[in-house]
This record gives structure tokens, sequence and C-alpha cells, in this order.
């Protein structure tokens, strides 16, 4: 009986924190969809104080450090409303019908990201399946770097890639962040603890049965590596889709940045625009999700799993 009660005792204390930190994590989302339908006066009545404050006077917000630490204080409180007292589309409907800029700049996210997704896993399954397949003491030593390169942040790599896009002539032009994020290393560590997976006697099977290279990749490794495949997409597809360091440094021409930069250009008589296009930007990522979750989580337990 006691064990019984520490059980549930500890389900119900497991529950509570689960529920806490679900809340947390879905609390912004939710309120950025809700004040979405806000009127923007119901908004810079709930907000205008923050957003005064820092967008008030931008000589005394970038000048000397007592200015900034006056600036980043506000002497009213941020009013949260879940509930608007009025439910109005008009941020929606200047946004998809009167701006379109902003739908501008939501191509531009999707013509940067999707080259980067479908090159990158193409490219990513080739190497994978060769270090997967011939393993060599080399091999060992190149995926290892290959580890070291997936660990080390972007911003280290960042100047480099600044100076080789100089170097090709492709400064200020798409191919400046699509090429390096096609070469990225992620994909390929994903997919190469996958394959590893994959029991030998179906590879020996096919060598019995007279396949080809060619086909023992396309028709054994592809199709068993399916989820696998689908959860590195979608991981790939929201670290870029959310990229904000390659558009500033490697494009200078705002015509040609994608909407994760644009939104922090929306100016404080726009904010309940700030919050329409806000949702408009989560609504791919979410859809990607909710849709391959299985496979996400299937093709990361899959591979954490794997042994060498």
């Amino acid at each position: 009986m006691k064990s019984r009660r520490k059980q549930k005792c500890t389900k119900v204390v497991l529950f509570i924190i689960a529920f806490f930190f679900a809340t947390s994590f879905l609390m912004p989302i939710v309120l950025t969809v809700a004040n979405s339908f806000m009127q923007e006066s119901e908004i810079s009545s709930n907000y205008g104080a923050v957003f005064d404050s820092y967008t008030d006077d931008s000589n005394s917000y970038y000048g000397n450090q007592q200015s900034q630490t006056q600036s980043s204080y506000t002497s009213e409180a941020a009013n949260l409303k879940f509930i608007p007292d009025m439910v109005t589309f008009k941020q929606y409907y200047t946004v998809l019908l009167q701006s379109p800029d902003y739908l501008l700049k939501f191509w531009n996210s999707v013509i940067l990201v999707v080259p980067i997704v479908v090159f990158q896993i193409f490219i990513a399954l080739g190497a994978a399946y060769s270090f997967s397949r011939f393993r060599g003491r080399k091999k060992e030593i190149i995926f290892f770097l290959y580890i070291i390169l997936m660990l080390m942040p972007y911003q280290v790599s960042l100047v480099p890639n600044f100076l080789v896009s100089k170097w090709l002539g492709i400064l200020n032009t798409r191919a400046a962040i699509i090429l390096p994020g096609i070469f990225s290393t992620f994909s390929v560590f994903l997919l190469t603890k996958y394959m590893r997976r994959i029991p030998k006697s179906l590879i020996e099977a096919a060598e019995l049965d007279g396949a080809s290279e060619w086909q023992i990749f396309t028709k054994v490794c592809i199709p068993l590596c399916k989820s696998a495949i689908a959860s590195t997409a979608i991981l790939v597809f929201i670290d870029y889709w959310n990229m904000v360091e390659q558009p500033l440094i490697l494009l200078s021409d705002s015509d040609k940045y994608p909407l994760s930069i644009f939104l922090s250009e929306i100016n404080k008589g726009e904010v309940g625009l700030a919050f329409a296009v806000a949702v408009i930007y989560m609504v791919p990522t979410i859809l990607i999700y909710l849709y391959g979750e299985e496979y996400l989580i299937e093709g990361i337990s899959y591979s954490g799993g794997v042994k060498g």
C-alpha cells in the first residue's frame, strides 16, 4: 500500500512539474495568437509603456550606459491579456492584403530554407551511406571532424563564410546562405548514426541477390531511413527558418532579408502587425512539427541509441 501511495504521489508531482513547464512554454505562443486579434488601441493600453521605453528616443537608448539603463525600465507594468475585448482581423487583413513587404519576406524565407533542406538531406544521405558502409580509420577520423564541426557554433565560421563568399563573388546573394547550409554537418551525423543501426544481414542478403551499391543505397538503406530523413528535415527546417546571423552578415540588400530579420524592424506604431506577422511566421514550423511528430521522435530516439 505504501509503495502504491508513493508511486501515485510521484506521478502527481511529475504531472504538476510537466504541466508547469508545458504552460510556461506555451504561454508566449498563446499570448502572441491572442494579441494578434486585438485592436491596436487595446495593445497600446496593455503594452504601450513597455514599447515606448525602448523606442521613444533612439538617441538616449543608444547613448551612454546610464541612458540605456534608464530606458530599460518602465513606469508601468505590462498587462498580459489572453482574451481580447473585441476580436478584430484588421492586422491579418493589413499583412496579407495591404502590405506586400511582409509576404515578400515570408517567401524570402521559403526560398532560402527549402533548397537548404532538400539538398542538405540529399548530400547527407550519400555521405552517411559512405561512413556507415565503408568504415576505416581514415573515415572515422573524418567523421570525428564532422562531429567537431557540428558542435561548433555557427558564429565561429561566420567570418570564414563571409570571406569565402566574397572571394567567390556571391556576397549579397542567396547562394551565400544556401551553399554553406547545404554542406552542414548535422544531417550527416544524424543519418550516419541511424544507418549504422541497419542490420548487416539485410545488406548481405541484397549483395547475395546481386544488388549493386546504388541498389543497396536506394532500395535498402533509404527506405529504412524514412523516419530519420523526416526528423532530420524537420530539425534543419526549424533551424534555418529562424536564422538571423547569416542574412545580417551575408546580405546587404534588405529586400532579400527573410521574415526572421524583418520582424525586428517593425516599429512601435505597428505592434499589432508584429503579433500577426509572428503568428504567420510560426504557422509553417507548427504544421511541419505536428505532421512529422512521430517521425521526429522515432528518428531521434532510434539514432540516439546507436553504437559506433
